[in-house]
């Protein structure tokens, strides 16, 4: 018979993790969701938390409720982390111990637990600043900054550098130069590096 891979899925009650929960539970894979359900992002748990799941309220930055979690674990889905933009500088440390201090201390956890498995990690587009976009005139361009005067006046789609006229958004691959251009990017991007240096470090997968 074969052997039931166990799951750590991390923000498991978030938006995109709660849909790779319940993809794993469908599997047939044992599934452990951990999320801390931080009021700005749940009013408590959601109705649809998979009763599939193994659930644990743990904060990632737990360190001995993460080292719990990650017991036995074949492979970890990492999605937990404060999303968004922020509202202005006073956030930036909140973003950082959140998504940055709480994946070194996820790490460090599967570094003592002598995981061998397959890590993924959700990271995001901004991690390239605007993205990748086409202008009917000049093609392919890179979108300088927006500035605060248009999104106040609720103009959010960036203009061609060149010419400002109307942009098409465009698919972007990994090759693409990196940009962050806030506090929640720059810890997306920290992200990734940390865990490719676990990679380095223990021969791991990470995707």
């Amino acid at each position: 018979m074969a052997r039931v891979t166990r799951v750590l899925v991390t923000g498991g009650l978030g938006f995109i993790g709660s849909h790779v929960v319940d993809l794993l539970v469908a599997r047939g894979d044992e599934v452990v969701c951990l999320d801390s359900l931080h009021p700005l992002a749940h009013g408590g748990t959601p109705t649809y938390a998979s009763a599939g799941a193994e659930h644990l309220r743990i904060d990632l930055r737990d360190a001995d409720g993460v080292a719990h979690a990650v017991r036995g674990v074949d492979a970890v889905c990492h999605q937990a982390g404060m999303v968004g933009l922020g509202v202005d500088l006073d956030d930036i440390v909140d973003y950082v111990d959140h998504n940055d201090v709480g994946t070194a201390t996820l790490l460090r956890a599967l570094h003592r637990a002598r995981f061998a498995g397959r890590l993924v990690l959700g990271s995001s587009l901004v991690v390239y600043g605007e993205g990748r976009y086409a202008c009917a005139r000049h093609g392919d361009v890179r979108p300088a900054p927006r500035r605060v005067a248009d999104l106040e006046a609720g103009r959010f789609e960036p203009r061609c550098p060149r010419c400002h006229g109307d942009l098409a958004p465009a698919a972007i691959d990994e090759g693409a130069p990196l940009e962050p251009r806030n506090v929640y990017a720059a810890t997306k991007l920290q992200q990734e590096h940390l865990a490719a240096a676990f990679a380095r470090e223990r021969g791991s997968a990470v995707v």
